[in-house]
């Protein structure tokens, strides 16, 4: 399929301003310098168009291709700001830190936790252990699952330390908290930009960090020919 049909941009161009928007925060000297040498003018709403569109994309081709993890999984939520409110981002990695899965929600509530833990085991399959922190609504989620016969082997861990990896793992996220427009874009741009992560992690996990390219790896999610 080719997902650039009809744009007035080049793919690779797309690609470059994407990558990099869901990689990074460029400052504006930076982006400045890369217009002057280019010669060409990019928009913001231009690429924020394109993030939008190709964030979503990218994700779930990721998630498809997301399919193995480690016995011990870290849960927690952090906040993200939409509009002036806060609201939760659900996110969970495995022991060696790579990315699971995220769920952007207006509540951190039994529900929210209950629909996100469900979501991971039906992707991956029980694990050994599952690390949270202390809040009610996720032990309540717990114990709701296990009663419909959902994580019946593991082991859920609430001790804070434990959790140390994934409180760290928060922090580009966070960086890039903004007032996003509404709940729908700000998902669509942290799931692009997980699913870049997720690929970057992987490729430091496998020791190939060096070459790693954010342009080359979109396309080998789109299929897309180096």
């Amino acid at each position: 399929m080719n997902h650039f049909k009809g744009k007035q941009f080049q793919q690779d161009v797309i690609i470059v301003a994407v990558g990099k928007n869901l990689l990074k925060n460029h400052n504006k000297h930076k982006k400045k310098k890369k217009k002057k040498k280019s010669g060409k003018k990019i928009s913001q709403t231009t690429i924020y168009r394109w993030v939008q569109k190709y964030g979503k994309l990218l994700y779930q081709i990721w998630k498809k291709k997301n399919k193995k993890s480690f016995y011990s999984w870290k849960m927690d939520e952090t906040y993200i700001k939409i509009k002036g409110k806060w609201h939760y981002l659900y996110r969970a990695i495995d022991a060696d830190g790579l990315t699971l899965d995220i769920w952007l929600r207006k509540k951190r509530d039994t529900q929210a936790a209950y629909a996100f833990l469900k979501r991971l085991v039906k992707q991956f399959d029980e694990p050994k252990v599952v690390v949270t922190d202390k809040a009610p609504s996720i032990t309540s989620a717990f114990k709701k699952l296990k009663k419909y016969g959902f994580y019946q082997g593991t082991e859920h861990r609430t001790i804070k330390y434990l959790n140390n990896l994934i409180e760290q793992d928060h922090r580009p996220v966070k960086r890039r908290n903004k007032f996003y427009r509404s709940l729908r874009t700000a998902s669509t741009t942290i799931k692009g930009m997980e699913a870049i992560r997720g690929l970057y992690k992987k490729t430091r996990k496998e020791g190939t960090l060096f070459g790693f390219s954010v342009c080359t790896e979109i396309k080998v999610l789109l299929g897309i020919p180096a």
